[in-house]
């Protein structure tokens, strides 16, 4: 199908444009082009959309996503402008055998909907010990390792685990939290947790895990990303490092926007992993997202039945959907911070397709060069949305299968209109 996309604005943080009245022609599943005048082409469309008032940008890219249900969470990401997610290999089972994440990446391909890249699991089962089929998961298309939320416990086996990634070029994405320090914990070591006798997990958790990967990345020479960095110290660990120019890290919107004072009267749709933490952290964090063009915006998307929220906090299951959120929090985080429209829309487009390449970093993976951007003969990946249209975070406007978020009954600015992934229109709201 041949679509025209006139007069719209139009966003591609990669090139640094914001450019009004443009009109965006898609063929064959590519962008044939792109003018930025309005001027008349000669060009048989198909379809034709008219895009006053609306923003075009590259698809959005979403660096953390969990599928409970790849049908419903692949259609949640669409209706949320998603069109590239990354998947934690702590599914059920585990990502840690090849024909396991073979499966993922065909059934997400079967459903046609938001691209899936996925992370193969470090070691089999999670469980830290043995390593898992690396080569075998590369193979087959996972684009990093990771041991999602659950630290490798013994340092001597995350030494041998990094040192067999370094060898082969494999990039691991970690994140930083040291299972004693953080073992039973549920708040951030504050005034909150204190006041509501709940047991608490120290910045130290984040730092000394920090500090252990980096002095063993230099023994191993590995690739790191580090994920949902949530302290100030930790930000400021990884500014100092001699290696930060190399360094990539992840933060999940929420803590962008959110502090401790969230989960007062145990509110388990704030409960998060890491947790939420002090207005200082989140200060910080802001800071090093609009300072550093290393760092990405993510959702963290963790769909939960109500039954497992609605439980005592201790007992609860973390985390809150986000893929349909992703964008409207992230202009709410732009707005608050003074950010413009255009760098916000790089912490979730650009910057996290320059995180995928270099964990893939294989001159082979073509079509990577265009992901987060809009070439001219790249794949037609787009987001349209209008940034001002208010909706409210209700059961009945969320598809995703977990409604569970701190967001639920407010109303939030920044509605995609229009998802189209290799030039066809997945969803649309026009």
């Amino acid at each position: 199908m041949n679509i025209l996309i006139k007069n719209v604005r139009l966003l591609d943080p990669s090139k640094n444009i914001d450019a009004n009245n443009a009109d965006i022609y898609i063929a064959n599943g590519k962008i044939f082009d792109i003018v930025l005048d309005s001027s008349k082409k000669n060009f048989a469309a198909d379809k034709i959309i008219q895009a006053d008032g609306l923003i075009a940008c590259p698809g959005l890219i979403d660096l953390s996503a969990r599928l409970n249900s790849i049908e419903i969470e692949l259609a949640a990401a669409t209706a949320g402008g998603i069109t590239t997610l990354v998947v934690p290999p702590d599914t059920t089972p585990p990502l840690d055998e090849p024909e396991l994440a073979d499966r993922l990446i065909h059934r997400a391909k079967d459903v046609k909907k938001t691209k899936v890249f996925p992370l193969g699991a470090l070691t089999l089962g999670l469980e830290g010990k043995k390593l898992a089929e690396l080569a075998g998961l590369k193979k087959v298309g996972c684009i990093a390792f990771s041991q999602a939320n659950r630290p490798i416990i013994d340092t001597q086996s995350l030494l041998r685990t990094l040192q067999y990634a370094a060898t082969f070029g494999f990039c691991v994405w970690y994140q930083p939290q040291d299972f004693y320090l953080s073992q039973n914990g549920f708040a951030h070591d504050g005034l909150i947790a204190s006041r509501l006798g709940l047991a608490a997990i120290p910045v130290a958790a984040e730092t000394i895990s920090l500090l252990t990967l980096l002095e063993l990345a230099k023994l191993t020479n590995v690739k790191l990303h580090f994920m949902r960095l949530s302290t100030a110290k930790g930000v400021e660990i990884l500014q100092q490092n001699e290696y930060k120019n190399n360094i990539t890290y992840d933060v999940n919107i929420h803590h962008l926007l959110m502090t401790e004072n969230n989960i007062n009267y145990f509110d388990t749709n704030a409960k998060f992993v890491p947790p939420l933490r002090s207005e200082n952290d989140r200060q910080s964090l802001n800071k090093a997202i609009i300072n550093n063009d290393n760092v990405a915006i993510t959702s963290d998307h963790t769909p939960i039945s109500a039954e497992n929220k609605l439980l005592p906090f201790g007992e609860a299951k973390a985390g809150a959907s986000g893929v349909e959120l992703l964008l409207p929090l992230t202009l709410l985080w732009a707005k608050q911070n003074q950010v413009s429209l255009l760098e916000a829309i790089k912490k979730i487009t650009a910057i996290p397709a320059k995180i995928i390449r270099t964990a893939v970093n294989d001159d082979s993976e073509k079509n990577l060069q265009n992901l987060g951007t809009l070439n001219i003969g790249g794949n037609a990946d787009l987001c349209l949305f209008d940034e001002n249209e208010a909706w409210q975070i209700c059961e009945k406007n969320l598809k995703s299968r977990g409604k569970n978020t701190p967001f639920f009954n407010e109303t939030l600015n920044g509605k995609v209109k229009l998802t189209i992934i290799d030039g066809r229109i997945i969803y649309s709201d026009l």
